[in-house]
């Protein structure tokens, strides 16, 4: 394993990185986080895309990117630089170049910044068929690169233009595929390669991006490559992104999830967060996600120093915690308490249960018969801070009848000893128990501990058989300590004592955190853990949001941290000047139709530059292939060509039957109660 990823994991210290100067903007370790976004107009429409590059600067952008495909669009970009000094925006502006060293060339006239993508500039060719490579070979392959990209470097040196040398899990070349494999170690590899033909030249003012739909193998990939930075003595900067993350709330969960844990270990100097929505709409969140890394940074939040040697950021490792098991005689079933995939476990009050088929409903359950049984995406267990009175009878028979179906109450000590709650589960603080506490509140036959981080190792060491359900992870940010690192520190202790509780990470948002927060810090200081594989699920409270709201972004966190699969999962590009088709309005045709078939994952790209790559991440392909016309695609194979846009999206529920993957709506309700109630039976 390589000797570290970033400058510290017990605090938040920016990784130092000279400056590179895009324009006016400088990107760096001493500078902001710089805010980026990407029109979505045809390039070759100078003043819609002059429009729309004034919008996104009103909003905040600090750069603005633009994709230029063509000759034609690197002539209009000439007359959009010029335009847009003519209203006094001098915003800088980045070329997007994929296929054309010749337009990037042109481009380099005009505009302050070029994106490559190593992958398909002068190494292109997308077959995915595995070559029998040797050294030699790739020797070969790479002074091909050097004489194609040489120029562009020359050029971008001479004039005083930035760079991003920015690598896609999606669009990894046919040689470092068949070399490396669809790896984030080939992504940093891809990347290498053309940043050494920068070095040898001289030229220093540019730099990495690594960018996946995936936040676990993004992350992954940022981590590689900052480690073989510090390796190298490099000091390039970073942009950071998850690509093709999706709309709303699933969107900015998968981009906080990615850029916020990163941005936690003090990587990153400029992002961007890709959602499928209006570019101007990207800036509020990238600012959210912005100010988290940079107070973070600035205050230097962490926890006291401490060795950690079980986390090998190199390789994902998922740390599985023991499930809880059944006790002869019990007459309630514990074991629905977690789920094997990630749990969730949502918080409620007493005033929730005032209307039971309404709670049911929010918390996902489903009413058969007069009874409530578990749907895919139900709670698995709820948390009270208050237990209803005694002589709240609906409200005592609604938890009744939820446990009946394996839908328990976890509530701390002191509420059940206040307000029995016969097979509630006790939660004990770690303290206590460490103190020698075992006695549990009348009706109460589990417990599970409360861990604030504050505890010694040895005070965690006492978990290992100690008969717990779990451990509720809820990290005591009012003493000052950071989330990500005390959590860090907790299951250092866990590994050391050879402990596998499971852990749930417990995160409580201050009452005026409205839902952006919610999901962007949410995603950031819970999601760094858990694509780290270290948190068995999650329980998010807020008490002034609604529980559904809270539910669902809970299941939302656990599909983006690639847990566990409640719903459809979309893979959607942002849209830009390449798309071949209004990808806002197609993605919700093809949501509304597909957003039943939990565990089946759809990518809806918008052209071919990353579309087939980007399926490797996906069941099914909707990529536009030409003006009008859709491929359709299972996995990285296109099995359907030039299909009439109108007809496209019924074409893809078509090849989503075809291959066993589409289940009718109703059909799928009626399944899940018939098995629901065998269950239970």
């Amino acid at each position: 394993m390589p000797a570290k990823y970033c400058e510290s994991t017990s605090k938040v210290i920016r990784r130092p990185t000279r400056t590179v100067w895009v324009g006016k903007v400088p990107v760096g370790s001493e500078h902001p986080i710089v805010k980026q976004t990407m029109t979505t107009t045809n390039t070759r429409d100078v003043d819609a895309t002059v429009a729309q590059v004034m919008k996104c600067a009103d909003a905040g952008a600090d750069v603005v990117r633009i994709t230029v495909q063509g000759k034609k669009e690197a002539e209009a970009c000439c007359d959009i630089r010029e335009q847009l000094f003519k209203y006094n925006y001098d915003v800088p502006l980045v070329a997007d170049i994929h296929f054309q060293p010749a337009v990037a060339m042109r481009v380099a006239d005009a505009f302050e910044k070029i994106r490559v993508n190593p992958g398909n500039y002068v190494d292109g060719t997308k077959k995915f068929d595995e070559l029998d490579l040797s050294e030699e070979s790739m020797k070969v392959a790479k002074e091909e690169i050097r004489e194609g990209f040489a120029p562009l470097v020359e050029k971008c040196k001479s004039l005083g233009r930035a760079m991003r040398i920015g690598t896609n899990h999606g669009s990894l070349s046919n040689r470092i595929l068949s070399w490396y494999g669809d790896t984030p170690k080939g992504m940093v590899a891809s990347a290498f390669e053309f940043a050494d033909i920068c070095r040898d030249m001289d030229y220093h003012n540019f730099l990495f991006s690594m960018k996946a739909s995936n936040p676990v193998v993004m992350v992954q990939a940022y981590r590689l490559l900052a480690a073989e930075q510090y390796s190298l003595g490099w000091d390039y900067p970073l942009h950071l992104g998850v690509t093709e993350a999706g709309e709303g709330e699933d969107g900015r969960m998968k981009s906080a999830i990615g850029i916020g844990s990163l941005l936690l270990d003090g990587l990153g100097d400029t992002i961007r967060v890709s959602l499928t929505e209006d570019p101007e709409l990207e800036i509020e969140p990238c600012t959210r996600l912005a100010d988290l890394g940079t107070d973070a940074a600035e205050q230097n939040i962490g926890v006291p120093d401490f060795e950690e040697v079980n986390r090998n950021f190199a390789v994902f490792d998922r740390r599985s915690g023991a499930l809880p098991e059944q006790r002869e005689g019990e007459s309630l079933d514990y074991r629905s308490l977690l789920h094997r995939d990630g749990s969730v476990i949502t918080s409620i009050t007493p005033a929730d249960l005032a209307n039971p088929e309404i709670l049911y409903s929010k918390i996902g359950a489903k009413m058969v018969v007069g009874m409530p049984f578990k749907d895919i995406a139900t709670s698995d267990t709820l948390f009270m801070r208050e237990i209803p009175a005694a002589d709240d009878e609906t409200a005592r028979q609604a938890l009744r009848r939820l446990a009946e179906v394996g839908v328990h109450v976890m509530a701390p000590v002191a509420a059940l000893e206040a307000t029995p709650l016969p097979g509630a589960v006790a939660i004990l603080t770690l303290k206590d128990f460490a103190a020698g506490r075992t006695d549990l509140p009348d009706g109460a036959t589990r417990f599970a501990v409360s861990i604030d981080g504050t505890e010694s190792h040895d005070d965690i060491a006492k978990l290992s058989g100690s008969g717990a359900v779990m451990a509720m992870l809820e990290i005591a940010e009012d003493k000052g300590l950071s989330r990500v690192h005390a959590s860090r520190c907790v299951f250092e202790g866990l590994a050391k004592a050879n402990c596998d509780i499971p852990v749930i990470h417990h995160k409580v948002f201050a009452p005026e955190a409205d839902n952006d927060e919610v999901v962007i810090r949410g995603g950031s200081e819970v999601g760094c853990m858990l694509v780290d594989g270290r948190g068995d699920g999650v329980c998010l409270e807020h008490p002034m949001k609604d529980v559904e709201f809270m539910r669902l972004t809970s299941f939302g966190m656990l599909q983006g941290s690639r847990m566990r699969n409640t719903k459809t999962e979309y893979v959607s590009c942002p849209s830009c000047g390449r798309t071949l088709f209004d990808l806002q309005e197609v993605t919700e045709q093809i949501r509304v139709k597909t957003g039943h078939l939990p565990g089946v994952s759809i990518a809806i790209m918008g052209c071919i530059v990353n579309g087939p790559g980007e399926m490797a991440d996906a069941d099914f392909g909707y990529v536009g292939g030409a003006p009008g016309k859709i491929d359709l695609y299972v996995g990285k194979e296109v099995v359907k060509r030039g299909i009439n846009h109108e007809v496209a999206p019924d074409a893809l529920i078509d090849l989503i039957k075809e291959y066993g993957r589409w289940v009718e709506p109703e059909e799928e309700e009626d399944a899940e109660e018939a098995s629901e109630m065998a269950t239970a039976a």
